[in-house]
């Protein structure tokens, strides 16, 4: 959630909060500032049983920017189901802006010597194949970025994919906000691991990600008994179609303010050659 940057009164209780003492909560173009102890917190665990009890895998990249189809992978993460945890840097052979080296740290003088792209590739593509064999879930936040870079590194080098129908995915941030259909704001990895009281010490590297990522999935399952419900290929239904509201809902925004839209179809795997979206 963000901090407000105006002093007001709170939404939920009418006290005055002074210039980022508070929080906005809201979808984009309908904020209201809420003091922070009428912020919203999630209910509490229950004893169901649910997806949420089965030993889930992870995953989590750091990379050269934003745009999965373009952009390379620096380092990796990759969190076992059965407590082994692989772990990896990458030299991409390209360079590395300087906003991103900021977010990470990753530098080319910190990754020489690293792998090669394709080697490092062939590892993690592997690795989620072995996952589609044994049927394991694979908690990603926000999968339709890190999968989708991943399934572009592949074809860049040569690889055979993963096979990605089979795939069980987990992602958080699509869950988060079927849950809350975007009522608290932008939700980040670092805001919704605060939410659930899920400790991240060291955002953005991918293994403190990928560790903070699967804590909340088994948080929101824990506390959440109507998500937890159901099998694994359930939950992906119901996050194809929580992808697609949010996409929707983001994009009657966007159109409004010449924002780039989103494509509903777009999870867990963005489409290559999405269509274009118009508002009605």
């Amino acid at each position: 959630m963000r901090v407000n940057k105006y002093a007001g009164r709170c939404a939920e209780c009418g006290a005055s909060v002074a210039v980022e003492a508070g929080q906005l909560i809201g979808a984009p173009g309908s904020w209201r500032t809420i003091c922070l102890t009428c912020s919203p917190t999630p209910p509490p665990r229950g004893d169901h049983g649910g997806w949420h009890e089965l030993a889930l895998a992870s995953l989590d990249f750091e990379t050269t920017g934003v745009d999965p189809l373009t952009d390379r992978v620096l380092s990796f993460a990759l969190l076992d189901d059965r407590g082994r945890d692989f772990c990896g840097l990458i030299d991409p052979a390209v360079p590395i802006p300087a906003a991103s080296a900021a977010v990470h740290g990753l530098t080319a003088e910190a990754l020489a010597g690293a792998p090669a792209p394709v080697d490092a590739i062939a590892e993690v593509v592997a690795w989620v194949q072995d996952l589609v064999d044994r049927g394991i879930g694979l908690v990603v936040f926000n999968a339709a970025y890190d999968l989708t870079m991943l399934r572009a590194e592949a074809e860049r080098w040569g690889l055979a994919q993963p096979d990605w129908s089979r795939l069980l995915v987990v992602d958080p941030y699509v869950v988060d906000w079927g849950i809350e259909r975007g009522g608290l704001g932008p939700r980040r990895l670092t805001d919704v691991a605060t939410y659930y009281g899920v400790t991240l010490d060291n955002a953005h590297d991918a293994t403190a990600d990928a560790r903070a990522a699967r804590e909340i999935a088994h948080e929101i399952g824990r506390r959440h008994p109507d998500i937890a419900a159901g099998s694994l290929e359930q939950l992906m239904d119901r996050q194809r179609a929580w992808y697609a509201d949010r996409a929707e809902d983001w994009n009657r925004y966007a159109a409004t303010v010449g924002r780039t839209l989103d494509d509903p179809a777009g999870w867990p795997l963005q489409r290559v050659a999405a269509p274009v979206v118009r508002s009605a």
